[in-house]
């Protein structure tokens, strides 16, 4: 009987935020790493750098499409299945890209694959295993120390990628990430949760309802729309940053360890927005951080680029880079509650991953277009002003539902 109860309750809110964290240390410190093999790989098999953006660009849009999908299956199913698979199919991927010869075989790899992998591995599938795990009180905190997980991945995977793309080459480099990848299998069955009953005269909710309620509230739409723009600027940055440091005349290693102090100071970042996101508006918090990160950028571009204003820049922009996950979580768990968190999320993430697709594809476009960035930087300026509009006149209340479902 002991052993019993031992084993039934091994999984505590602490064990699933470590694990939860530790898959995303992964799963998302991997991703962020793609951007270190732009220069090799374009060099080395003669493409152009659009044509590696645009395989990343469809990664990242194929994880915002699959994203409400595999949202709802880890809903109804449970997150740790979820994982799983999609631990399996991200070591494939990497595998598959080590050996592409062709831009259509590294989009079918680096970009459907991985992207579809991404979905049952980020941070819509861990934050609504952790959103349930933890007390309304201390769930904006908990999402934060999961965020501050994922950019530790960051801060930790790319000097990684970037020593083994030194000592063994691009090809080799992926084939070992794969393998690191896999360590995702293990730490999700933290991730397996209990079958949950609701309490008698509860409203029972299905998929399809919440799915309604959302899609008829102003301010789902607004958050939804607003988190374009965090996608649109991250991932700009995570994929062209290395090759525009060059462009400055900047070493590889300057732009590797910008991104890396990006991902040790959103650890402090995620943290800190989401322990604010517990104690002030939350939607007021996401206007100041995209203002915020719109007036870092302006001045980043204003001055003149030397290593320590690209380390400075790094820290800046790191401490506002992932802040707006766990307050747009926090936001839509305070308007329709953790029942279908990692659905509503995954909707939201999907908007953030058109983002993501149109900041890289643009990147690569326009850089191609005119030969610099320059109208790429302006251009997230502007967005970042934008999406602080837009989260201000969010209604944050909880919705109202009837008390109970009338029965037969």
């Amino acid at each position: 009987m002991r052993n019993s109860i031992t084993t039934k309750n091994w999984r505590t809110p602490a064990v699933i935020l470590l694990c939860g964290g530790m898959a995303l240390t992964l799963a998302l410190g991997t991703r962020h790493s793609f951007g270190l093999f732009l220069q090799p790989m374009t060099v080395d098999l003669g493409w152009s750098r659009q044509t590696f953006a645009f395989a990343i660009a469809i990664q990242n849009l194929i994880y915002g499409i699959a994203q409400p999908f595999t949202g709802m299956i880890a809903d109804k199913f449970g997150a740790g299945r979820v994982m799983v698979g999609g631990a399996l199919l991200y070591a494939l991927g990497l595998v598959l890209m080590a050996y592409s010869t062709t831009g259509l075989e590294f989009g079918l790899s680096a970009g459907i694959m991985v992207g579809v992998a991404l979905s049952c591995s980020g941070f819509s599938i861990v934050y609504g295993v952790v959103g349930r795990a933890f007390p309304v009180e201390k769930r904006s905190a908990a999402l934060g120390i999961a965020g501050a997980a994922g950019s530790f991945g960051q801060f930790v995977m790319l000097p990684y990628g970037q020593t083994l793309i030194n000592h063994i080459g691009w090809h080799n480099a992926l084939l070992t990430l794969a393998l690191t990848i896999l360590l995702i299998v293990p730490l999700s069955a933290a991730l397996v949760e209990k079958r949950r009953h609701e309490p008698a005269g509860l409203y029972k909710q299905s998929i399809p309802e919440a799915l309604r309620e959302a899609f008829s509230h102003n301010g789902y739409w607004l958050l939804c729309i607003a988190y374009t723009v965090c996608g649109f600027q991250l991932m700009f940055i995570s994929v062209h940053f290395p090759a525009y440091m060059i462009d400055q005349h900047m070493t590889p290693e300057t732009g590797m360890m910008a991104l890396a102090l990006i991902g040790l100071f959103n650890i402090f970042g995620s943290y800190f927005w989401g322990w604010l996101g517990g104690h002030y508006t939350k939607k007021y918090l996401l206007s100041t951080l995209y203002l915020t990160r719109a007036v870092a950028i302006a001045v980043f571009i204003a001055l003149p680029i030397t290593p320590w204003s690209v380390y400075l820049f790094g820290a800046v922009i790191g401490f506002l880079w992932l802040g707006t996950v766990p307050l747009t979580t926090g936001v839509i768990a305070q308007i329709f509650g953790v029942r279908y968190l990692s659905t509503l999320t995954g909707i939201a993430f999907l908007f953030h991953q058109v983002g993501s697709f149109l900041g890289i594809g643009f990147g690569g476009y326009l850089f191609d277009a005119t030969g610099s960035y320059r109208l790429m930087w302006l251009l997230t300026i502007a967005m970042g002003v934008v999406a602080a509009i837009l989260n201000w006149p969010i209604d944050d209340r909880q919705v109202v539902r009837p008390v109970a479902k009338a029965t037969a």
